[in-house]
Formats: structure tokens, C-alpha cells, sequence
């Protein structure tokens, strides 16, 4: 299968070879839905606690004696009955994680990949290096492709950080190593945007 390319100045470059294992397989909805949740919860910390009866401060003393005042029994006043006191099977902190298999998580991403190479979703450039650290001259580029109203992942092969410093101010681009991009950013995003040594790595790192 080939991809188009772009050169740098907006015009067309030459069409670069890839795998149809990556990008031109029929996308498995289920496992995308499956990889997508796994980061999700993955993302969670877990660090979500309350106070049982034994943590809430004071509740030293006895409030009134066991017999005679024709109420019912009370030890503390940070029981759980009373406002001020402690929390019965409240929230505790523990992991999220959730495990999937590495060729799910593959085949998750090739998904993505190849409906979105289906759909014209995929820009490929020939070199997204930038002189400088220009946030204005990377907006004209994204408006010579028409794509400067739309949700862009900039994946390179590498984070320069003049490329970084050009992506950050823009609200609606956000960039991550093409090796490293998870299958919700993927899907999250209206356009992939690659250079080519980037596109070149993840179609070695998926074929394989």
C-alpha cells in the first residue's frame, strides 16, 4: 500500500511504501474498544480514601454514661452514626490496573492506523523540523493542509524541541512520539500528522 507525502512548503512529495498489515486491515472495533479502556483505567491513581471511626480525630471520652438517660448506648461521638464521625465501607486507595496482551494492543492501534488511512486522516510529511521555535509558521502550515480547525496528533520519529516549543501554544495540536502514542490518542484525534521517519518506524514496530 502506498501513502502520499508532503513536502514542507504544502506541495505533494513521493508516495511512501508501507505494510497492508498496518494500515490496510478491516479495524476489530471490539479490540479498540478493550485498548481504550485499559488506558483509561490505567490513567486513574487510586488515591481516593476516607477516615474509618479509628482515623477521625477526637472521640477519646465516653459522651455519657451506658445506663439511666433513656437514650440509646453511645461509646464515641465519632461513630459512624453521628455527623463528625467516621466513614462505614467508605472509598479505600488501590490500583486500576488492567493487563492486556501485547499483540491486542498492536492490533488495537493497526486498527485505528488503517481506518484512518481509509478515511484520508493520515498527512505524511517529509520533515517537520523546524529552524525555529515558531508557533505562528507551524499554524501556516496546518492551514495549507485546510487542517488548522481540526483535533491534530503530530507524531515525529523524534520530540525536537523546536518542533515542541512550535506545537504547544496551539489549543487544539498535541504531538507524542509516533512510537509511544497510545490507541486513545489515535482515535481521539481527527489527523494523524507524521513526518516520515516517524510513519516509517511505527509501520516496522506494527509489521513485526
Amino acid at each position: 500500500m502506498d501513502l502520499n507525502t508532503i513536502k514542507p512548503d504544502g506541495t505533494n512529495g513521493t508516495a511512501i511504501k508501507v505494510d497492508n498489515r498496518v494500515f490496510k486491515i478491516k479495524p476489530n472495533e471490539a479490540v479498540v474498544h478493550q485498548a481504550v479502556i485499559q488506558e483509561m483505567h490505567n490513567q486513574r491513581q487510586g488515591t481516593h480514601s476516607s477516615k474509618s471511626r479509628g482515623m477521625v480525630r477526637g472521640g477519646g471520652r465516653k459522651p455519657w454514661r451506658q445506663k439511666g438517660r433513656g437514650v440509646a448506648r453511645a461509646g464515641t461521638i465519632r461513630s459512624p452514626l453521628w455527623k463528625g464521625g467516621g466513614t462505614v465501607f467508605g472509598p479505600e486507595p488501590h490500583p486500576y490496573k488492567k493487563r492486556m496482551p501485547k499483540k491486542m494492543k498492536q492490533l488495537a492501534r493497526k486498527s485505528v492506523l488503517s481506518y484512518k488511512a481509509g478515511k484520508g486522516e493520515i498527512f505524511i510529511v517529509d520533515d517537520l523540523t523546524q529552524p525555529e521555535p515558531k508557533t505562528s509558521a507551524f499554524h501556516n502550515f496546518l492551514v495549507s493542509l485546510n487542517i488548522q480547525d481540526k483535533k491534530v496528533l503530530v507524531l515525529p520519529e523524534n520530540m525536537e524541541k523546536n518542533i515542541r516549543l512550535s506545537v504547544r501554544n496551539l489549543p487544539n495540536v498535541n504531538i507524542t512520539k509516533a512510537d509511544s502514542a497510545s490507541t486513545y490518542e489515535l482515535i481521539s484525534h481527527e489527523v494523524l500528522l507524521f513526518d516520515k521517519p516517524g510513519l516509517l518506524l511505527v509501520n516496522k514496530k506494527l509489521a513485526s
